[in-house]
């Protein structure tokens, strides 16, 4: 009985917590964040051009404000793990190393809105961080009045070091107090990942009402095999993720690595097609300063970034697949459909034919675009075949013909 009393209590005090309420990530967010590059290199006496460090987020803040990236609509520049000291100050505030960040993360917030440019930084609902530095838990309410204090623009809370079991009540009590600090700030969670990893159904609905965007599957590293699973589960579980994802609201695929050293050419293209199609945030980890232009074009793509930014919001679908092929496609807002066919074998090409009542285009005809060849391949009539490159893809926008 005791036990049933704190349940309903525990029920009546989580619907009296505000939902989300910030009216951001009306589209997937888009930017640069330090992670899978950078890492946790700390180093700054014997690297000081790459270490977490107030010069790294000001090199790329410059980068992205001059080098075209928020031209295209990458507008966050995101700390990840790392950058703080390793204890909080007397006063049990959050402060950040003071030999990396001489001028403090205020002065660093600062820096990068000069450029026109969002400032995020990360936190952890547990004790430590993933890397050991302090977390969040016992002071949501002052973190949050810090992260604010900073200039923060958005806020990504791991979950590292912490009971699953707290999650429900940690991760919405961080919600409200980011809603009590009047900053409006992106709300990304790793609520649902710690809860699959523990054997649990996230539940994705309740998510969605207290997060902007949401982790939900392995960190992603610099390797194709890294990429292909993701895409993997994103199509295994698409009947449940399709749901939950829309405007303010996003199932987060993790970050881009196009431009490092794990992809081939024809596998970035394959990265950046997936996220596109399937909504998920588009955040570069990669040294925007010896970028190849190789990267920065598929990067840079705009025809590319408009299927991830289309303002319907629904995320793309798996609609066909065996062991060489796999056809995928979107709804858009004004009525196209995007449409990846992806060829996952390593070795060869594959002809591969999609008809149109596959992928949901209900016209008899239909204009098709290359959003990569950036060339109109004209009209087709009721199916359309592509060559596809060994673990590439072709990348479409059908506009149904009157």
């Amino acid at each position: 009985m005791r036990a049933l009393l704190l349940f309903v209590a525990f029920a009546v005090a989580l619907s009296c917590v505000s939902a989300l309420d910030n009216g951001l990530s009306l589209t997937p967010p888009m930017g640069w964040c330090q992670w899978e590059r950078f890492r946790c290199n700390v180093d700054c006496a014997n690297d000081p051009d790459n270490c977490i460090a107030e010069k790294l987020f000001t090199d790329m803040a410059d980068r992205m404000a001059s080098d075209g990236w928020l031209d295209v609509g990458y507008n966050q520049v995101n700390i990840d793990d790392c950058y703080l000291a390793m204890s909080r100050n007397s006063s049990g505030y959050l402060v950040p190393d003071p030999n990396r960040f001489p001028h403090g993360l205020p002065w660093l917030g600062d820096y990068i809105h000069s450029k026109g440019l969002k400032f995020g930084v990360y936190e952890d609902f547990g004790t430590q961080t993933c890397a050991g530095y302090p977390g969040v838990e016992g002071y949501i309410d002052i973190d949050a009045k810090t992260f604010a204090y900073w200039g923060a623009d958005m806020l990504k809370l791991d979950g590292c070091n912490s009971n699953v079991s707290d999650m429900t009540a940690g991760y919405t009590n961080m919600t409200h107090a980011l809603n009590a600090t009047g900053r409006p700030m992106v709300y990304s969670c790793s609520w649902p990942d710690y809860v699959r990893i523990s054997g649990t159904p996230p539940d994705y609905n309740l998510v969605a009402t207290y997060c902007n965007l949401w982790r939900l599957f392995d960190d992603i590293d610099d390797t194709w095999d890294s990429v292909h699973s993701i895409i993997n589960y994103w199509g295994d579980n698409q009947d449940t993720l399709i749901p939950v994802a829309g405007p303010g609201h996003w199932n987060d695929m993790d970050m881009l690595i196009i431009g490092n050293f794990g992809l081939s050419f024809e596998q970035s293209k394959t990265q950046m097609a997936f996220w596109c199609l399937l909504a998920s945030p588009l955040l570069i980890s990669a040294d925007l300063r010896a970028i190849s232009d190789e990267a920065k074009d598929i990067l840079q793509n705009k025809e590319v970034i408009a299927i991830n930014q289309d303002p319907a919001g629904v995320q793309g679908r798996r609609q066909y697949q065996d062991s060489n092929q796999e056809i995928w496609s979107r709804p858009l807002a004004n009525g196209d459909t995007a449409i990846v066919l992806f060829n996952p074998q390593n070795c060869c090409q594959q002809r591969i034919t999609f008809q149109f009542s596959q992928v949901g285009i209900s016209a008899s005809q239909a204009k098709l675009r290359d959003l990569f060849a950036h060339e109109d391949l004209g009209v087709a009539t009721g199916n359309y075949t592509a060559i596809v490159n060994g673990n590439g893809v072709v990348m479409l926008r059908a506009t149904p013909v009157a």
